[in-house]
């Protein structure tokens, strides 16, 4: 009975509990309602704030690109330095409103000096922004210059951690370097088949571009070897011959085996010599088109027309040494044969504009042009680079790594069979140049470049067995040492004349008795003297005969 009554007298209490509750539910969803409301609209706002920025961001990448393709086309047409300023204007405008590809070119513009005044610095810090985003180029190009130290710190291990990333991106510029570097084993553990790998990569592209530009065979003949049977209607006959059969080959044409006369045309040309039919027949036997299919064959012919410079036929034949197929397989030959068609890319057009900028007196300009090719494995372009060095004031590069840069170069050089880059190594270590000096290492060199017929360094030799520097002291060697650097080179007849009677004359003082008697003191001082000015003395002593010679006649 009681809880009843407990009820009724609490109900009204549940009752204006439950009451206000609902009041309060009611105001707390009307104030949820506006805050979401308010919510949404801010919502609204940030959408509409972002959508606004993408459209803005669209819209400048949009210009930005317009700005770089107008610079490209008037760059392309350019007729004087006003269409060249202006293009470069529109570059920067489409570099500054973010464009990749435009910053690539302007940071490219100012590091090789290319339409504005070179700035080192200020491509350096393109080419950092550009790294950080990821471009290739810029990852490339910060690998080279840390590579030499040029406008940044020098760091062969950076320079290797920024090749790979770029080769990883698709670089064929840091393929090709990474290639080399393997091949050669530089600052990487040496791997022909790590080289082979990157070669090859640089190499397919190269070869899939010379096969889209295909155009009428340019045949390296001499006027005056022409045959006088050969007339130009007959070249333009064979030529249709060779399209034609091209077309049927390409079109898969069953019937292929009946044209006998394109294979006769071919084999016929071939025996001529022309590297064109030789690489159409290579093709032939080794894709089994209109003939049995015989790779050794296809081999025979490709290694005719890369003899005679076809391209293609390198390719192939490269192709054929990498898998074994119709050869021997050997990494060391695929190597070098990829390595010769990669070496045709169009950055080799940079050995005109490194030229044209020395002999213009830009010297700063052509050695960053001349050091990328070193850095890819191009030897004249490594010569060049450290010629250029030593003789030249490079404002880029300090004082003291000069000469460790140059012999670097020298010896990259030297390595590839160039003899006077192995005469330069020998040098360096023979006088110090950025190394400690070391007789017996520049004995060496002198002897690997004298190996390959040097005649500067047989002499370089023999005045090292006349005074033994580093190697024991041998008069008899040192004669056929001079002998050898006469009879190697008409230029080396006056030196070797001079130090002849350089030789002779210490010879006979040696010889003479009372010079003996006189003290080992006296003889060391003079073959001291002699060793400083012999040039000069002798000199002297062949004026001196030539005025006795004159006045004699005169009388």
């Amino acid at each position: 009975m009681k809880a009843p009554l407990v009820a009724l007298v609490l109900m009204p209490f549940w009752v204006t509990v439950h009451k206000s509750e609902e009041i309060l539910q009611n105001k707390r969803g009307v104030n949820i309602s506006k805050e979401e409301t308010l919510n949404k609209s801010k919502r609204l706002t940030v959408q509409d704030s972002f959508s606004s920025e993408v459209e803005e961001e669209v819209e400048r990448k949009d210009k930005g690109r317009q700005f770089y393709q107008r610079s490209l086309k008037i760059l392309k047409h350019s007729k004087n330095k006003e269409d060249t300023e202006k293009a470069h204007r529109l570059l920067v405008k489409a570099a500054k409103m973010g464009n990749q590809k435009a910053m690539e070119q302007l940071a490219s513009d100012m590091l090789f000096g290319n339409n504005v005044p070179q700035n080192v610095e200020a491509a350096v810090s393109l080419y950092e922004i550009l790294a950080d985003e990821g471009s290739h180029k810029g990852q490339t190009a910060l690998g080279f210059l840390s590579s030499y130290g040029i406008g940044v710190e020098y760091s062969q291990s950076k320079a290797l951690v920024y090749y790979t990333f770029a080769s990883n991106g698709g670089n064929l510029i840091s393929q090709m370097i990474l290639g080399y570097r393997y091949w050669l084993g530089i600052n990487v553990p040496r791997s022909c088949e790590a080289a082979l790998i990157y070669y090859k990569k640089v190499a397919d592209y190269i070869a899939s571009k010379l096969e889209e530009n295909e155009d009428k065979p340019v045949e390296k003949v001499k006027l005056m070897e022409r045959s006088e049977n050969l007339g130009f209607d007959t070249e333009i006959l064979d030529w249709d011959v060779h399209q034609y059969y091209k077309f049927l080959a390409e079109r898969g044409d069953t019937q292929i085996q009946n044209h006998s006369e394109a294979f006769k045309y071919f084999h016929k040309a071939a025996e001529k010599g022309y590297a064109q039919a030789q690489f159409q027949l290579g093709l032939m036997y080794h894709n089994g088109s209109g003939v049995k299919r015989d790779y050794k064959l296809a081999f025979h012919y490709f290694y005719l027309a890369s003899q005679n410079g076809q391209p293609l036929a390198v390719y192939h034949l490269a192709e054929m040494y990498a898998t074994g197929m119709g050869a021997f397989r050997s990494c060391q030959n695929a190597v070098k044969l990829y390595r010769t068609v990669c070496e045709l890319g169009r950055w080799s057009d940079k050995f005109l504009t490194a030229h044209f900028a020395y002999q213009t007196g830009n010297v700063e300009s052509s050695l960053v042009q001349y050091a990328l090719l070193a850095e890819m494995g191009y030897e004249v372009a490594q010569c060049n680079s450290a010629h250029i060095m030593e003789s030249e004031n490079v404002k880029f590069l300090h004082r003291e790594q000069i000469y460790s840069l140059a012999l670097l170069l020298w010896k990259r050089a030297a390595n590839q069979g160039n003899i006077f880059a192995r005469v330069k190594t020998g040098d360096y270590h023979f006088y110090g140049f950025g190394i400690k000096r070391d007789y017996l290492t520049a004995a060496v060199h002198y002897n690997l470049a004298a190996n390959q017929q040097s005649a500067q360094a047989m002499f370089n030799l023999a005045y090292m067995y006349e005074y033994g520097l580093g190697i024991p002291k041998d008069i008899h060697l040192a004669r056929r040492w001079y002998d050898l650097a006469a009879e190697t080179s008409p230029d080396a007849f006056i030196p070797v004349f001079l130090a002849y009677i350089r030789l002779e004359v210490m010879h006979l003082f040696t010889d003479l008795q009372l010079l003996k008697q006189m003290g080992n003191w006296k003889l060391s001082d003079l073959d001291h003297m002699l060793r400083l000015h012999w040039d000069l003395i002798v000199m002297i002593v062949i004026v001196l005969l030539l005025i006795l010679l004159i006045s004699s006649r005169q009388n």
